[in-house]
């Protein structure tokens, strides 16, 4: 099978976990035999055309014309360029069975694609604009959230990562329970491995004896660092050589630290902003407690990160997150937006480590055994054939391959051509 992967971010531009996604699912494709092409946003410094592990990757620009007026603008000129591409590698004489989508914001070039070339089209929703601000409260988050609700109507089949999602897709845009696949995101241990020689803890200046609590992931409210915060000093007064380290950035940087200055927790908490994977992988080792609070996580792959690290994990029990962890078997969970309950969590990992260690080795098995990247290959690469091989499909196919010329009604007259979208 030849795949065409859509997606607004690929590494080295990681805005969130959907790149990794991207790159580690296309990954595990290869090695399962389909052919990849991901068409993605680029930067002056990064090729246009390079081969990945076996992943073709074609970089484009925005299109400009002035000044972007906002995020929208600038994602509709993105599409622009996505689909001028798609149509180039297409007319180069490449041929593929199934467009993938990842996330409203390739939503055009990809519903373009669909119809110009007759080419079925499969959307994978990380996440909703309802579910991460708790409803649409203007106008920007309604035109995302129709653009959400018009990518999943032009899917053949919709892809999500946790039951969680699946019931916030059939509530947020009624989605018939026979268009979604459940396929989680995974996780391969190698990539979290320590190559660097200096310890973590010396390069931001810990002293021995002092314990860390680390967080990584972006700054947003919903990720809910923010409870972290106001739980430190609890911690601290039963645990006081404890600090809190905080690697990422997003718009909520800035709250976060004055925050921070107001609860006079300044010698106690680091943020380091955006860190290497070297240096991630550094911080899970040296860590007692990694930490996820969010107050929305359709998944939460940092998560698994932490559990592949063996890494004693806590989690808010909220979405994903609530369905990885198993509560005092694999790690922790804590109320959502509860200070009080992760400072208790927190305090117990950190005052027995020995149950800490084994807690986390029961989640270093679980993310081996259940969310290998080959499997969810694996997995994603049965969907890719289920619709391209369908009765639905070939009828399409089919019927396209009558027409005569572009704009003409395909078949006998007054035939129209069959609907895909199983809405």
């Amino acid at each position: 099978m030849r795949i065409m992967m859509l997606s607004w971010e690929f590494p080295p531009l990681n805005v969130g976990g959907l790149a990794q996604h991207v790159y580690e699912l296309s990954r595990s494709l290869v090695k399962a035999g389909c052919q990849v092409d991901v068409i993605t946003s680029g930067e002056e410094n990064l090729p246009a055309r390079e081969n990945v592990e076996g992943i073709g990757v074609w970089r484009v620009y925005p299109y400009h014309g002035g000044q972007e007026r906002d995020f929208i603008d600038w994602m509709q000129r993105l599409n622009f360029a996505l689909l001028e591409k798609g149509v180039q590698l297409i007319g180069n004489q490449k041929s593929y069975d199934l467009v993938h989508a990842h996330d409203w914001l390739v939503a055009y070039a990809a519903r373009g694609l669909k119809h110009i070339y007759t080419m079925p089209l499969l959307a994978t929703i990380h996440a909703t604009e309802y579910g991460r601000n708790n409803g649409l409260h203007n106008a920007e988050q309604r035109s995302i959230g129709d653009l959400e609700w018009w990518l999943t109507y032009e899917a053949w089949k919709v892809v999500c990562c946790s039951r969680h999602m699946q019931a916030e897709l059939q509530h947020v845009f009624q989605l018939p329970a026979d268009k979604i696949e459940i396929i989680p995101n995974g996780i391969r241990p190698e990539a979290y491995a320590i190559t660097a020689s200096e310890p973590a803890l010396e390069k931001i200046g810990f002293q021995p004896g002092e314990q860390m609590i680390f967080y990584v992931g972006r700054l947003v409210q919903e990720k809910g660092v923010q409870i972290v915060l106001e739980a430190l000093p609890a911690i601290s007064d039963r645990f006081p050589g404890t600090k809190f380290v905080v690697a990422g950035t997003g718009p909520h940087a800035e709250n976060l630290k004055n925050r921070a200055r107001e609860l006079g927790l300044e010698s106690r908490v680091h943020f380091l902003g955006y860190i290497s994977d070297e240096l991630r992988n550094e911080l899970y080792n040296a860590a007692a407690v990694a930490v996820f609070p969010s107050l929305y996580e359709p998944f939460g792959i940092v998560a698994l990160e932490a559990m592949a690290t063996n890494t004693p994990v806590l989690v808010s029990a909220v979405g994903g997150l609530d369905e990885i962890v198993e509560h005092e078997t694999d790690g922790l969970k804590a109320y959502p937006g509860d200070a009080n309950s992760l400072a208790e969590q927190v305090c117990r990992l950190l005052g027995n480590k020995e149950w800490a260690e084994k807690l986390a080795l029961k989640a270093y098995e679980k993310a081996l055994n259940v969310y290998s990247w080959d499997k969810i290959a694996v997995q994603t690469a049965d969907v890719y054939k289920e619709i391209i091989s369908s009765a639905e499909n070939k009828r399409w196919q089919e019927v396209a391959s009558k027409k005569k010329h572009w704009g003409e009604p395909p078949g006998k007259k007054g035939e129209k051509e069959p609907e895909v979208s199983r809405r």
